[in-house]
């Protein structure tokens, strides 16, 4: 049996303060931390050992990767790091408070931006202290394909080869991988697992540090998928995520 763990970070900075994140570099509040370490030891009582690791180039899933596999005694396996697996662009959203904004615009235009399939924000300006147009990271990426604004539709396009030609592949060679990653880059990768259709994929929401497990045969066909942890906790955090948009 093969497994892929999908894991998406702790809470960050702004996950604290309702802020819509997106490609902005925010750090982990002290809480996801603690969620981090949380979701390490849950893999490790359950018997992980992964052969490698991958996760994207912002620093709330690379510390939250980092974290989990240094309470798991495995931070010596190798890293791949890609900007493909970023969180979905939000555009001129990027830095707003969630709760705010939904006053301003309403509820539901607010969860189609957030949860809608092919509904953008509109672009982020290039002189936003927000854009990655000149940030380092980015400086082998064609400048054609960095977003400056995504629909869910638009982040899974970007996730879908990498996931189809690098991370998917890599369970031939070995039995146990980890991706650490984004709430929206992983719902594209979970609804191209579980065939999940255009309207119902809006009505998932990923808990942060909450193990995902993945299970698949030797011919890579899945087995079951199911999540690490107490099933109510995990079940308040879902809907905490799903209420994240709503006016006050």
């Amino acid at each position: 049996m093969k497994r892929i763990v999908l894991v998406r970070h702790g809470e960050s900075l702004w996950n604290k303060e309702n802020r819509f994140t997106g490609w902005v570099n925010v750090d982990l509040s002290e809480k996801g931390v603690v969620e981090a370490q949380n979701a390490g030891q849950l893999m490790k009582e359950a018997g992980f050992h992964f052969d490698r690791a991958y996760t994207s180039y912002l620093k709330r899933a690379v510390k939250t990767l980092n974290i989990a596999l240094d309470t798991m005694d495995q931070d010596w396996i190798p890293v791949k790091k890609s900007w493909r697996l970023n969180e979905k662009h939000y555009g001129e959203l990027q830095g707003l408070n969630k709760a705010e904004t939904a006053a301003k615009f309403g509820d539901e235009q607010v969860y189609q931006w957030r949860r809608g399939f092919d509904v953008a924000p509109r672009l982020l300006a290039d002189d936003s202290p927000f854009s990655s147009t000149h940030d380092p990271r980015y400086k082998d990426v064609p400048s054609a394909l960095l977003p400056k604004t995504e629909s869910l539709k638009d982040c899974i396009a970007r996730v879908m080869p990498y996931w189809e030609c690098e991370i998917f592949p890599s369970l031939m060679a070995c039995d146990q991988v980890i991706v650490v990653a984004h709430g929206n880059s992983l719902r594209g990768i979970v609804k191209h697992l579980k065939q999940i259709s255009d309207t119902d994929i809006s009505l998932l929401n990923i808990p942060t540090a909450t193990p995902y497990v993945f299970e698949f045969d030797n011919s890579l066909q899945l087995l079951r998928d199911y999540y690490l942890g107490d099933q109510e906790e995990i079940q308040r955090k879902q809907q905490a995520v799903a209420n994240q948009g709503k006016r006050l």
